[in-house]
């Protein structure tokens, strides 16, 4: 009786669910569209830094990091976006949902989670239509401390980046450190 108290009381004040088992499969299928996302987008960036070393990978974030978001999304019929509290570009920066589920991302790597275990789904309302959102947590790898580290990134790097992104804050990070996170939406 209280469960079901509760539940109305959320549903009432217009609260997101986290995602319960029927929305297994929406989980299961927004990662599936991350992993082909990113698996394309890694590709990009080995082949980039394989070419000309970290200078020459920022054009893949700046340049292709788009079309591969446009493309995964037209194929998987999933809204994708990446977004950070440290966004590199303004056009990244959190929605407040997003902020908030980042600010628990970081409150449970506090509390010892390991940041590639981080993971938040809901199903809200939006414009009348229901909508399944899920987002994973990005871990910072030591590959990507050649553009989002501290003072070790090399000054060709930081030049070419306050070229491309004049409002860049996604700088500073450790390995292990998350650093953003990826965003699938879709209607259900």
């Amino acid at each position: 009786m209280k469960t079901r108290i509760l539940i109305s009381t959320i549903l009432a004040a217009g609260i997101a669910l986290p995602a319960m088992a029927g929305n297994q499969e929406n989980v299961m299928e927004a990662r599936k569209v991350i992993k082909q996302f990113a698996t394309q987008l890694k590709g990009e960036l080995k082949k980039a830094m394989k070419e000309g070393g970290p200078v020459n990978a920022i054009s893949v974030c700046n340049d292709k990091a788009p079309k591969i978001t446009d493309s995964v999304s037209a194929s998987s019929g999933w809204t994708i976006a990446r977004t950070s509290l440290k966004p590199r570009a303004t056009a990244n920066s959190p929605l407040p949902w997003e902020r908030k589920v980042m600010e628990e991302f970081e409150a449970k790597k506090a509390a010892g989670a390991d940041p590639k275990t981080l993971d938040y789904s809901d199903v809200v309302e939006e414009n009348g239509k229901k909508v399944f959102r899920y987002m994973k947590a990005i871990p910072t790898g030591k590959v990507c401390l050649n553009c989002h580290g501290g003072d070790n990134v090399k000054p060709e790097v930081v030049m070419r980046l306050k070229s491309l992104y004049p409002s860049d804050r996604a700088r500073g990070f450790k390995e292990g450190d998350i650093r953003g996170a990826f965003v699938v939406k879709k209607t259900l």
